[in-house]
C-alpha cells in the first residue's frame, strides 16, 4: 500500500529552522513528483514546494523562495523541506503529495488534484 508520513514539525521561534520529513513506502519516491502544500487555520491549502523525477527540477511558492529548499533522497525513499528564516505566517499543517511521473520534469504547486497520494500532515507553528 501506497504511504507517504510526514515528520519534522514542531513550535520554532522566528527566524528558526526545520526541515521537514516526507517518508514513503510502498512505492518508489524517484518515480514520483512530490509537492510539498501547506493549511493554516482557516486558510485554503496552498503548494509551497515540489521536485520532479527528470533534474530534479523545482518550484516554490514566492513567499518561501530563497527560504525553503526542496531535495530528495532516493537511497531513503524521502523528500525532504528544508526551512529556514521561519515567520509566523509560516505556522500550517505541512502536507505531501506524490503524483507517478518517471523520467519528468513534472510538478506543480498550484492544483492539488495533480497529486493523488497523500500524507496526514505535520504541524508548524512558528512563534515566540
Amino acid at each position: 500500500q501506497l504511504q507517504l508520513v510526514e515528520s519534522g514539525g514542531g513550535l520554532v521561534q522566528p527566524g528558526g529552522s526545520l526541515r521537514l520529513s516526507c517518508a514513503a513506502s510502498g512505492f518508489t519516491v524517484n518515480y514520483y513528483a512530490i509537492g510539498w502544500f501547506r493549511q493554516a487555520p482557516g486558510k485554503e491549502r496552498e503548494g509551497v514546494s515540489c521536485i520532479s523525477t527528470s533534474d530534479d527540477n523545482t518550484y516554490y511558492l514566492d513567499s518561501v523562495k530563497g527560504r525553503f529548499t526542496i531535495s530528495r533522497d532516493n537511497a531513503k525513499n524521502t523528500v525532504y523541506l528544508q526551512m529556514n528564516s521561519l515567520k509566523p505566517e509560516d505556522t500550517a499543517v505541512y502536507h505531501c503529495a506524490a503524483e507517478f511521473h518517471p523520467s519528468s520534469k513534472w510538478c506543480t504547486i498550484g492544483t492539488m488534484s495533480n497529486y493523488r497520494h497523500w500524507g496526514q500532515g505535520t504541524q508548524v507553528t512558528v512563534s515566540s
